[in-house]
């Protein structure tokens, strides 16, 4: 059974750069496991589901009340589980290069705006200062002393007790 298409599917695909290509990251082959992980459990989604079911509500004996569901779960993901399914995921991996590096790109976009904003809000040096907030800012006349005092000739709460 193969999974339906995803939305992932529709973005374009770099080709492979060759069967042997050059060893990737520690963090990119657990990526690539990662996939390959997914891919595996989406082939024996029914198997697992009835495997949960079955261990709902259980501790310890799960292991002897879903022994049939349990032996079936194990049998489909371990014939599921071959180098073909893992050079199918590498591939995959490989042609979604272009997709995780747009957003890469769109994450970066978004950090810089928040940063800009930031720098707008608190009132950051002239030079980070921009927008309407940094002009804002830069108009007002700055309070020495900070805020007025609205008890002056009081007493404070501490002393009336």
């Amino acid at each position: 059974m193969v999974p339906p298409l995803t939305e992932a599917e529709t973005v374009p695909r770099l080709p492979l750069p060759s069967r042997n290509p050059l060893p990737l990251s520690a963090s990119q082959e657990a990526q690539v496991r990662e996939l390959y992980h997914s891919r595996v459990r989406s082939y024996c989604a029914a198997e697992i589901k009835l495997f949960a079911d079955c261990a709902l509500g259980r501790t310890f004996t799960a292991p002897f009340k879903c022994r049939t569901q349990n032996r079936s779960m194990n049998n489909c993901m371990i014939a599921h589980a071959t180098p073909a399914e893992q050079d199918a995921a590498r591939e995959e991996w490989f042609a979604t290069r272009l997709e995780r590096q747009r957003e890469r790109e769109k994450r970066e976009e978004r950090r810089k705006e928040q940063e800009k904003f930031h720098r707008e809000w608190w009132g950051l040096p002239a030079e980070d200062r921009e927008g309407e907030k940094g002009r804002e800012v830069m108009r007002k006349a700055e309070r020495v002393g900070g805020f007025p005092r609205r008890d002056d000739g009081q007493l404070s709460k501490d002393r009336h007790r």
